[in-house]
């Protein structure tokens, strides 16, 4: 068995998702006019320019959400970690559905050895977080993507079968594959489901995962970004690596500066 990165090698997908949660939130901290603002816009354009890509904003993946509704309001939302918290919010501000939103710390990280963990981080664990819900009568559980659909599936079992069957989950986007997998739990809408297999022909990455340090979370070691890994820039985007890696590296210093990479 390998170890290290080179157990998460990453093929070159026949699609590639982006979501952009770069530029908006850049220009917001730092000014539209900015230098990491402007820099982040180069960086989305450049990756935009890949025919391979789509480029996804948030806009229309919560108008895709909301067209499949109507949906009463859930007597309680639980959000998976921050990205879930901060989706079942813009959601809720859009349709009215989820007017008790719970965060609930749930994420998964590298074994070291090719396959991933999942960590609670809320002290108590998971099951203190959702020992109360028992009585309410529905309850959405709320993520920004289905991947492998690990995160959403180690939730929702971790749910009592009596409330599974009154749970229904959300989430902007996904392979359509791993949705599938969520629904043999609980049904679940998503924004946009992609079909294919995971990485090879279809996958997701968040932009800002390639700039800050968020995006791979290891055990016992610190969080890295993806260019920290510029073998995975290189899969992502064969005929533009160099130039991607260049841009996600000066966007880095301006965002994150002063900090190292720690392999």
């Amino acid at each position: 068995m390998e170890s290290g990165d080179d157990a998460y090698a990453q093929p070159t997908p026949r699609r590639l998702y982006i979501h952009d949660d770069l530029s908006d939130d850049v220009a917001h901290d730092s000014g539209r006019a900015s230098a990491a603002a402007v820099a982040a816009r180069e960086l989305i354009a450049a990756l935009a320019q890949d025919p391979r890509v789509r480029v996804l904003t948030l806009a229309e993946q919560v108008e895709a959400v909301a067209a499949q509704g109507p949906h009463a309001p859930f007597e309680a939302a639980v959000a998976i970690g921050a990205a879930g918290q901060r989706v079942a919010g813009t959601l809720h501000e859009r349709t009215g559905w989820f007017p008790a939103i719970r965060r609930v710390g749930l994420t998964r990280e590298e074994d070291g050895l090719g396959g991933y963990r999942l960590v609670g981080t809320d002290s108590g664990g998971i099951a203190d977080r959702l020992a109360d819900l028992d009585d309410r009568g529905s309850i959405a559980v709320v993520d920004d993507t289905v991947f492998s659909g690990l995160t959403m599936r180690g939730l929702i079992g971790a749910l009592p079968a009596s409330l599974r069957a009154r749970t229904h989950a959300f989430c902007l986007r996904g392979v359509a594959e791993s949705i599938a997998s969520v629904a043999a739990l609980c049904p679940i809408t998503a924004g946009v489901a992609a079909p294919g297999r995971m990485l090879h022909d279809v996958s997701f990455i968040n932009a800002s995962g390639l700039v800050r340090r968020i995006a791979i979370r290891r055990v016992g070691q610190p969080a890295l970004a993806f260019f920290d890994r510029p073998e995975w820039i290189r899969a992502w985007f064969p005929d533009t690596h160099q130039h991607v890696l260049a841009l996600c590296r000066r966007l880095n210093a301006l965002l994150e500066p002063g900090e190292t990479r720690a392999r």
